[in-house]
């Protein structure tokens, strides 16, 4: 186990040394990793967005012909734009059993550690199949992995489990919330900010949407079924970016914000974004068009990702369960990729090393025991897989 934690240390230096920010290409750390699995004569295929930038990679180890266990991760990582990192953030670095680099814990410490183990896999003869499935472009909206979940259902046997290796501390996560994003574009009437009553100033029509969202936030948290097994137990909004506006003095035309919320799985998708569509239809857009009939509001839905329905007797968490010995499964409150793998047919289960409250850090980290416990749950894994259990 020794030999293989290190190969795994080994494999996470290199894949965090390629600089896979979801706005750059992750061509690179592709090509590397099929070149790496093509010598062991592990077959791959991909799967590329419409430019040609970015790729998917899946790739079977065993029987061909029937569906197997996937292990999949995400290989880009958030942007360290502005954050305070002590070091290099894309040179890894040891200290105090920890390692720390961007996306160590979010998430190439789990496919470091699939990869340090194919060799492993490959010598077993298995009965069960085990996939990998290393994606693109999560962190802006699970992109890259829908076109990856298209090809395996229309071209290939379909597996029996995913485990996508989130940091989860290790332990099993059976649900998560789903996201919708936003944008939203107010347009106004300009004119000279000494006489704003003959315009229309988008910013603060812009400003009265945003605290109705924030006023919905507050009704969903007094509300809260303090049973709920989410934390927080509500639907969050998050609303991260707001532009408009190009001098004091003059009355801004253009206001862009995005917005979005992460929904509990058993609310109706669509109620909140109606309601703030409502708010502004009744409440925003007749004082702005008062002024000019051009002038409006157009909120544009860019992104769904469901959410990973809770289902302790799925495949995917009995399997788990089954080579830890955990018989807790609990809930996380960020997206991942799992619940479209669910809605694909393929039962889904969150389970990995590293911690959530890492992710997204400056000086982001992954213990070395957290690989260790890993590099062990890999290694049972295989195990069963050679069995065919």
């Amino acid at each position: 186990m020794t030999d293989t934690l290190t190969s795994s240390i080994e494999w996470l230096d290199r894949l965090v040394a390629f600089d896979t920010t979801s706005r750059l290409s992750n061509l690179e750390l592709i090509d590397d990793v099929q070149k790496y699995l093509d010598g062991l004569g592990i077959p791959t295929r991909l799967t590329r967005n419409e430019e040609g930038t970015k790729a998917n990679l899946w790739a079977t180890i065993g029987p061909e012909d029937r569906g197997g266990v996937v292990l999949s991760g995400h290989t880009d990582v958030v942007p360290v734009d502005g954050q305070d990192w002590s070091r290099d953030p894309f040179k890894m670095h040891e200290a105090d059993g920890k390692l720390y680099a961007r996306g160590t814990s979010d998430m190439k410490g789990f496919c470091a550690i699939a990869l340090a183990l194919a060799p492993e896999m490959k010598r077993r003869n298995l009965k069960t199949p085990i996939h990998f499935a290393f994606s693109y472009d999560e962190e802006v909206g699970c992109l890259g992995v829908r076109h990856l979940i298209k090809d395996v259902v229309e071209n290939l046997p379909l597996p029996r489990a995913v485990v996508v290796g989130e940091p989860t501390s290790m332990k099993i996560i059976g649900g998560n919330k789903g996201g919708r994003a936003f944008r939203t574009t107010v347009r106004g009437v300009p004119g000279h900010s000494s006489e704003p009553h003959r315009g229309a100033n988008s910013i603060m029509a812009a400003a009265r949407i945003i605290s109705f969202i924030e006023d919905l936030q507050a009704e969903l948290a007094d509300n809260a079924d303090p049973d709920s097994p989410f934390d927080p137990p509500y639907t969050t909004f998050d609303l991260g970016v707001i532009e408009g506006g190009t001098a004091n003095n003059i009355i801004p035309e253009f206001t862009h914000f995005n917005w979005g919320y992460r929904g509990l799985p058993n609310e109706v998708p669509d109620a909140l974004e109606n309601r703030v569509r409502a708010f502004i239809a009744e409440t925003v857009e007749p004082k702005l068009k008062a002024i000019a009939g051009h002038a409006g509001v157009k909120t544009e839905l860019r992104n769904v990702t469901p959410p990973l329905m809770p289902d302790t007797e799925s495949a995917a968490e009995q399997l788990i369960r089954h080579l830890t010995g955990l018989n807790e499964s609990g809930t996380v409150a960020f997206g991942t990729e799992a619940g479209l793998f669910q809605q694909a047919g393929i039962p889904g289960v969150i389970f990995g090393p590293g911690s959530i409250q890492q992710a997204h850090q400056p000086d982001e980290f992954i213990e070395i025991s957290q690989m260790a416990e890993c590099v062990t749950f890999v290694g049972k894994l295989i195990d069963w897989a050679e069995t065919g259990a």
